[in-house]
């Protein structure tokens, strides 16, 4: 097999991509744990459960939508039911399941929140780009979504990590 290397173009984008990212990553991250003490990743599980009805989602399906494996959930979850922003709950309908549920006080958090990380995405990203070009961004990776969930014409090589199953000694998710 030989190597389809990148143009000198796409080795461009590619850097652009990569350098932009990491440091947008680390701009919301910098301002989450100075505001709330927490990662983007728990504010992510606070935004998602706050989005569902009754604040409450199964472990599995909060996953996928976070697009991280179960284990990884499982860990964020438990730091986040110390502080009780979350707590988590058997399923009602699978006892082999359970349910991650916002508290009150995760609520609080969130809202009290939401409005620095709102800022630091508006100055860091929305801020800096034309409408068009938003509208392009929302292309590009929404294309690159479904080729790696499997949701276009090309399926993609396995599962992602946040679809396969976790071994049982793995934990409770």
């Amino acid at each position: 097999m030989t190597t389809r290397w990148l143009t000198p173009e796409e080795q461009r984008a590619w850097r652009a991509y990569v350098a932009g990212y990491l440091l947008l990553e680390d701009a919301i991250d910098r301002q989450l744990q100075q505001e709330a003490g927490m990662p983007h990743l728990y504010y992510s599980i606070l935004a998602n459960l706050s989005e569902t009805p009754e604040r409450r989602l199964r472990m599995t399906d909060l996953a996928e939508r976070l697009k991280i494996t179960r284990s990884r959930l499982t860990y964020a979850v438990t730091r986040l039911e110390k502080d009780g922003l979350v707590r988590r709950e058997d399923c009602r309908r699978d006892k082999r399941g359970s349910v991650a549920v916002l508290t009150d006080a995760g609520l609080t958090v969130l809202e009290n929140t939401a409005p620095g990380h709102v800022e630091t995405v508006r100055a860091f990203l929305f801020d800096r780009l034309t409408p068009e070009q938003v509208g392009q961004l929302e292309e590009i990776f929404t294309q690159v979504a479904r080729g790696l969930q499997g949701d276009g014409d090309d399926a993609p090589p396995e599962d992602p990590p946040w679809r396969r199953r976790s071994s049982p000694c793995s934990g409770t998710a």
